[in-house]
């Protein structure tokens, strides 16, 4: 048994190493020589439980996707109101990024390389979130709650805005006084996420309903 969360701990201790330096470096700024030193471990250790970088990479990225679909999918299964599955959906995206700041970093970082280093069955992580997002605007408009959704636009109003939130935490601490308007300096994880969420909730509106 020892031995086995042995390398279960390992592992974990090379994917949340891998996670930070891809995040910071981008895959090609990252070698396996750097992960495991960082990670404190022989480089032969990465090769035997990963295979490659690319192996490596596709799990940091699959892990990623893993949990927060997981995490949206168990907190929105109790709802029964689209609003409300809008909601949860919107905040525990918003909290995940949030409490792991290189989830953004990262994804924002591989989106702005054209998504070349990105698995094509990584693919299928990211359409799993997407359909979830699809679904609940889907029923919002079965149910007049929701008029003329675009889930694509309003999936990247969502993430685009929370991965942006969250990298530019410093900025937003560096310039706040240096600006007259208020960059949401101050504002936490929760303020944010609500008022993210009812300004979607109003686009989605019907035109005699705003």
């Amino acid at each position: 048994m020892g031995s086995i969360r042995d390398s279960k701990r390992t592992q974990k201790s090379i994917v949340d190493t891998a996670m930070v330096l891809f995040a910071k470096n981008g895959f090609d700024g990252v070698s396996v020589d750097l992960i495991a030193k960082e990670a404190g471990i022989n480089k032969a250790m990465i090769y035997y439980y990963f295979k490659n970088k690319a192996k490596l990479y596709e799990t940091v990225i699959a892990d990623i996707l893993d949990k927060i679909y997981k995490k949206i999918n168990n907190d929105i299964k109790d709802e029964k109101r689209p609003k409300d599955e809008l909601k949860i959906f919107i905040y525990t995206f918003s909290k995940f990024a949030w409490e792991n700041p290189h989830l953004s970093s990262l994804m924002l970082a591989e989106l702005g390389n054209g998504a070349k280093n990105l698995p094509d069955d990584m693919f299928v992580g990211l359409k799993k979130i997407f359909a979830l997002l699809c679904d609940i605007l889907q029923r919002g408009e079965k149910r007049g709650c929701f008029c003329n959704a675009k889930p694509i636009i309003v999936h990247f109003m969502i993430t685009g805005a929370i991965n942006l939130f969250v990298t530019t935490k410093e900025l937003r601490q560096r310039v706040a006084d240096e600006f007259k308007y208020d960059v949401c300096n101050e504002c936490n994880i929760e303020e944010f996420s609500l008022y993210l969420y009812n300004k979607i909730v109003k686009m989605l509106k019907k035109e005699e309903d705003k």
